[in-house]
């Protein structure tokens, strides 16, 4: 079950009509098995994780929480807690690597066994990589951690706790909640508020915008050029890389913003996963605005621990870019994957030891870094960059990734983008259109929340018709110009599959 099908829109309503009509001391029990229920619909037997994973962070939290309070000598203390922790962690990273990254180790084993020159293969069962693995087990491991470290108590009941882990909203594609935010507000029933479902209903049909109108028309466009690339011009390569970066941003910030409407509706508040990241001025700034529950996770339970940059300058970089191979191994089971993660490290480290050379250079040539077309320019840096990456992200490999960034180099004209070879990508006017306007609409939207104007608020304010005249004209633009896949097959989001 996908938030952009006909399951949902039933289910959903269902879901939210029961839980205010029970009593406000078991609701929580119904939300638990609505969001069992919602994971079950993809592969019933899969579920058991979730549970193994919960089951086993929950036993874990408690039995640091009891060692704690104990009066013994706080050097066995410690042991007995570290000791917890570790085997925590093997339980749930052994579930993470056997479904997510045994099918990678072992065909890179046989890889090598074939470049040295050996003939035997290493026979690999196949395995489905359950939806959301990575979410669900990165949020249980978080708990624990908070717990060994003293930030917050263990949770005493299970089924409270199984909630936070299994959150359906924000289940398989995050935002990855902290429990001093979620698990806080599972143990405080929630009431029903008009302006909680007015305005997460709003946002709600905003993330479906995102989703069936921008994204996945994007997709219908896009995905044609990739998967043949070989006969595909440079420039149809790098529209459909340029695409691509916004493809994947409406996609994912899409999913989040349903996710948030939803819990909103519910009365639950759950934290924004993007902050206009493509309105940023650095690759630096970039990595703070977007998949910030993802890097938020990183900084505080890897990069933190390492060291952070209490270090050393260069104890600081290899932790930066141990983190950036972490979080692209985290993204996929593949080396251009972590390269791509990589390639952000480098970006990240270069900025970084540039830093003061810069200066000196804006000093002595008297830029002024905070004019608005200063800012364009640094946008549009940014912005290429990082679209080289998404580059090795989109594609199936770091060689096809390189003959792609190849061809766009030998192939780049400015003619390109008025001859008719340009709006065939596109396949009619009227898709050419409705791209533009989609585009148009979602950077001014981003705009706006730059510039800290909030729209939702303001629309909610206005008169009774021109609010229902906006709301009616949303819900054709997502009607009339979704796409739905075909025969209306509706299509994942890109980040199930991590």
């Amino acid at each position: 079950m996908i938030f952009n099908s006909m399951e949902f829109l039933i289910f959903f309503p269902i879901v939210l009509l029961t839980y205010f009509l029970l009593p406000p001391r078991i609701r929580y029990l119904w939300l638990l098995a609505a969001s069992y229920y919602f994971y079950m619909c993809w592969n019933p037997e899969y579920v058991l994780l979730i549970l193994f994973s919960t089951t086993v962070t929950y036993i874990s939290s408690l039995v640091i929480e009891a060692v704690k309070e104990r009066q013994n000598d706080c050097h066995l203390k410690k042991r007995c807690m570290n000791i917890c922790i570790v085997m925590n962690f093997a339980l749930n990273l052994f579930i993470l690597f056997y479904f997510k990254y045994f099918e990678f180790v072992i065909s890179t084993i046989n890889r090598l066994i074939r470049i040295l020159g050996g003939k035997v293969t290493i026979s690999c069962p196949d395995i489905i990589l359950p939806v959301g693995i990575s979410f669900y087990i990165f949020q249980a491991l978080g708990y624990t951690i908070d717990v060994y470290r003293g930030e917050i108590k263990a949770e005493k009941n299970f089924f409270r706790y199984a909630l936070f882990v299994s959150f359906f909203p924000q289940l398989v594609a995050g935002p990855i909640e902290r429990s001093k935010n979620l698990l806080r507000q599972v143990n405080s029933p929630t009431y029903f508020e008009i302006e909680n479902i007015r305005k997460g209903l709003l946002t709600m049909a905003y993330g479906l915008f995102m989703k069936v109108v921008v994204a996945d028309r994007l997709a219908s466009i896009i995905d044609p050029v990739y998967n043949n690339w070989s006969v595909r011009t440079g420039m149809d390569l790098m529209i459909a890389t340029i695409l691509f970066a916004i493809q994947i941003y409406c996609d994912f910030e899409g999913y989040s913003q349903l996710a948030i409407g939803s819990a909103q509706v519910l009365g639950f508040h759950i934290n924004q996963n993007f902050r206009t990241p493509y309105l940023c001025t650095s690759v630096q700034e970039f990595w703070k605005r977007w998949h910030i529950s993802l890097t938020n996770w990183f900084r505080d339970y890897l990069y933190i621990p390492l060291g952070g940059n209490r270090k050393g300058r260069m104890r600081k970089y290899l932790n930066t870019m141990i983190v950036f191979l972490t979080s692209g191994l985290w993204h996929g089971a593949s080396w251009h994957f972590v390269a791509w993660g990589g390639v952000n490290g480098f970006y990240s480290i270069l900025q970084d030891c540039t830093k003061s050379v810069r200066e000196k250079v804006y000093y002595f040539l008297k830029i002024d870094t905070e004019a608005f077309l200063w800012k364009v320019f640094c946008g549009f840096v940014s912005f290429f960059f990082i679209d080289i990456s998404w580059l090795l992200f989109r594609s199936r490999g770091i060689r096809q990734s390189l003959s792609i960034l190849f061809k766009i180099w030998n192939d780049f004209t400015l003619r390109y983008f008025f001859s008719d070879e340009f709006y065939n990508m596109f396949g009619s006017t009227k898709t050419f259109s409705m791209t533009v306007f989609s585009l148009i609409t979602v950077m001014a939207i981003d705009i706006f929340r730059k510039k800290n104007f909030n729209l939702k608020e303001y629309l909610l304010k206005q008169q009774f018709f021109f609010r229902w005249f906006v709301y009616l004209i949303v819900i054709f633009i997502i009607i009339l110009w979704g796409t739905y896949g075909n025969g209306y097959e509706q299509t994942q989001f890109i980040y199930f599959q991590f």
